[in-house]
């Protein structure tokens, strides 16, 4: 009876060692997955930013390809730091469909090109969108790590017990934006 007690105690004291490890784990993914987000926030928040300067560049030039450039503008207006964060994804996927529209525009002038204003934003845009890439690709590695715990047993019942969600990834959903660009002379 005494040796029943004992190995029911070190089963309960296991199982609450297992159990507090795993919650634990899961927290630090979920900030993790915070912290990768963050990361690729402030990049997506800087591009938002660089969108009204190159509007203004490109609408110098291109004064007849307004309906474009007012397209982009629609996709930047509103506030950034009111969106959520699936809001946040939405919008800058709408946004990089919008830069893609600017730079057909750009390749349409070459005496745009060849502004330095442009040059330079065009520059910063290029930097940022690389920026974007590898925080994205972090972010979607430390989500798939977090999705793994969540989703496999036996953690997944520690999981759902603390109603630990899966996360979304930030993927490309958009058809044009996997293809390549096509530019017509």
């Amino acid at each position: 009876m005494v040796l029943a007690i004992i190995i029911l105690a070190v089963v309960v004291v296991l199982l609450g060692i297992y159990v507090g490890a795993t919650y634990n784990s899961l927290i630090k993914g979920k900030n993790s997955v915070e912290e990768a987000f963050s990361t690729m926030d402030v990049y997506l928040k800087k591009r938002w930013d660089l969108i009204p300067n190159i509007v203004s560049s490109v609408k110098a030039y291109a004064k007849h390809e307004a309906e474009t450039l007012e397209k982009v503008i629609a996709a930047r207006n509103g506030g950034y730091a009111k969106l959520n964060t699936q809001e946040k994804l939405e919008a800058n996927a709408e946004l990089s469909s919008a830069i893609r529209s600017i730079n057909i525009v750009a390749e349409q002038y070459p005496q745009l090109k060849a502004n330095e204003n442009f040059i330079e934003l065009n520059s910063q845009l290029k930097k940022t969108e690389e920026d974007i890439a590898n925080a994205r690709k972090y972010y979607n590695a430390v989500v798939k790590s977090f999705n793994n715990k969540v989703e496999m047993f036996p953690s997944s019942i520690i999981a759902s017990i603390f109603r630990f969600d899966k996360k979304q990834m930030f993927v490309v959903d958009d058809e044009t934006e996997r293809s390549a660009v096509k530019v017509e002379f």
